[in-house]
Protein backbone atom coordinates (compact mmCIF):
# COMPACT_ATOMS: atom_id res chain seq x y z
CA UNK A 1 0.00 0.00 0.00
CA UNK A 2 1.39 3.29 -0.84
CA UNK A 3 2.27 5.39 1.94
CA UNK A 4 3.48 9.22 2.25
CA UNK A 5 5.36 10.68 5.07
CA UNK A 6 7.09 14.59 5.72
CA UNK A 7 10.54 14.84 5.58
CA UNK A 8 10.67 19.19 4.90
CA UNK A 9 11.97 21.35 7.60
CA UNK A 10 8.44 21.71 10.37
CA UNK A 11 9.97 18.23 11.26
CA UNK A 12 13.16 18.96 11.73
CA UNK A 13 15.40 17.91 14.52
CA UNK A 14 17.59 21.07 15.48
CA UNK A 15 21.28 20.48 15.86
CA UNK A 16 22.78 21.71 18.99
CA UNK A 17 26.15 20.34 18.85
CA UNK A 18 29.12 21.48 17.24
CA UNK A 19 28.35 25.08 17.42
CA UNK A 20 25.53 25.02 15.73
CA UNK A 21 22.42 28.08 14.74
CA UNK A 22 19.73 27.35 13.09
CA UNK A 23 19.85 24.23 11.22
CA UNK A 24 18.11 20.73 11.80
CA UNK A 25 17.75 17.31 10.13
CA UNK A 26 15.09 14.72 9.68
CA UNK A 27 16.56 11.83 9.65
CA UNK A 28 15.61 9.76 6.63
CA UNK A 29 17.34 6.37 6.33
CA UNK A 30 20.32 4.42 8.44
CA UNK A 31 20.87 1.18 6.73
CA UNK A 32 23.30 -1.96 6.01
CA UNK A 33 23.67 -3.74 3.05
CA UNK A 34 22.82 -2.77 -1.03
CA UNK A 35 21.38 0.81 -1.27
CA UNK A 36 20.58 2.74 -4.67
CA UNK A 37 20.12 6.36 -4.42
CA UNK A 38 19.05 8.65 -7.65
CA UNK A 39 17.99 12.10 -8.35
CA UNK A 40 14.88 12.01 -10.84
CA UNK A 41 14.35 15.63 -12.89
CA UNK A 42 10.60 15.76 -14.08
CA UNK A 43 10.56 18.68 -17.22
CA UNK A 44 6.67 20.07 -17.24
CA UNK A 45 4.33 18.10 -18.55
CA UNK A 46 5.88 14.85 -17.56
CA UNK A 47 5.24 11.02 -16.47
CA UNK A 48 6.94 8.48 -15.75
CA UNK A 49 4.62 5.25 -16.89
CA UNK A 50 3.33 2.75 -14.67
CA UNK A 51 6.02 0.52 -13.51
CA UNK A 52 6.36 -2.13 -10.61
CA UNK A 53 8.93 -1.40 -7.60
CA UNK A 54 11.94 -3.68 -8.08
CA UNK A 55 12.73 -3.64 -4.14
CA UNK A 56 11.35 -0.94 -1.18
CA UNK A 57 11.75 2.03 -3.09
CA UNK A 58 11.74 6.27 -1.43
CA UNK A 59 10.59 9.02 -3.40
CA UNK A 60 10.96 12.36 -2.04
CA UNK A 61 10.45 15.56 -3.70
CA UNK A 62 13.21 17.74 -3.28
CA UNK A 63 11.41 20.83 -5.79
CA UNK A 64 8.44 21.56 -7.46
CA UNK A 65 5.46 20.00 -7.45
CA UNK A 66 3.52 17.06 -9.11
CA UNK A 67 1.44 13.77 -8.67
CA UNK A 68 1.70 10.01 -7.73
CA UNK A 69 -0.35 7.15 -7.99
CA UNK A 70 -0.39 3.13 -7.71
CA UNK A 71 -1.95 1.07 -10.31
CA UNK A 72 -5.98 1.62 -11.03
CA UNK A 73 -5.81 4.48 -8.14
CA UNK A 74 -6.44 8.23 -8.56
CA UNK A 75 -3.26 10.46 -8.68
CA UNK A 76 -2.14 11.86 -5.64
CA UNK A 77 -0.26 15.40 -5.24
CA UNK A 78 2.92 15.45 -4.15
CA UNK A 79 5.04 18.88 -3.43
CA UNK A 80 8.47 19.93 -1.86
CA UNK A 81 8.79 17.70 1.39
CA UNK A 82 6.55 14.92 0.83
CA UNK A 83 8.09 11.50 0.66
CA UNK A 84 6.17 8.27 -0.87
CA UNK A 85 6.97 5.03 -0.05
CA UNK A 86 6.43 1.83 -2.70
CA UNK A 87 6.71 -2.18 -1.72
CA UNK A 88 8.12 -4.64 -4.28
CA UNK A 89 5.91 -5.51 -6.61
CA UNK A 90 3.67 -2.37 -6.35
CA UNK A 91 2.89 -0.41 -9.45
CA UNK A 92 3.22 3.45 -9.76
CA UNK A 93 3.63 5.77 -11.55
CA UNK A 94 4.39 9.74 -11.34
CA UNK A 95 4.27 12.97 -13.17
CA UNK A 96 4.30 16.46 -13.04
CA UNK A 97 2.75 19.59 -14.84
CA UNK A 98 4.91 22.16 -13.91
CA UNK A 99 8.42 20.24 -12.78
CA UNK A 100 9.29 18.40 -10.03
CA UNK A 101 12.75 16.83 -8.40
CA UNK A 102 13.13 13.54 -6.73
CA UNK A 103 15.18 11.85 -4.86
CA UNK A 104 15.02 7.88 -5.28
CA UNK A 105 16.25 5.33 -2.28
CA UNK A 106 16.30 1.86 -3.24
CA UNK A 107 17.24 -1.16 -0.81
CA UNK A 108 16.22 -4.21 0.47
CA UNK A 109 15.95 -2.80 4.29
CA UNK A 110 14.47 0.80 4.13
CA UNK A 111 11.66 1.47 6.31
CA UNK A 112 10.58 5.62 6.01
CA UNK A 113 7.72 4.61 9.29
CA UNK A 114 11.03 4.04 11.52
CA UNK A 115 12.27 7.73 10.55
CA UNK A 116 9.61 10.01 9.34
CA UNK A 117 6.31 11.67 10.35
CA UNK A 118 3.48 9.75 7.81
CA UNK A 119 1.11 12.19 6.38
CA UNK A 120 -2.35 12.33 5.41
CA UNK A 121 -3.16 12.10 1.65
CA UNK A 122 -6.09 13.33 -0.47
CA UNK A 123 -6.88 12.89 -4.30
CA UNK A 124 -5.71 15.67 -6.92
Amino acid sequence: MMEFYRFDAEVRREIQQFGSKNVGITPIQRMEGPLSIGCMHFSSDSVLGIHPATCPQLFLVVDGEGWVRVANEEKIAVQKGVAVYWTPGEEHESGSKTGMVAMIVEGDHLDPAKYLKELERAPL
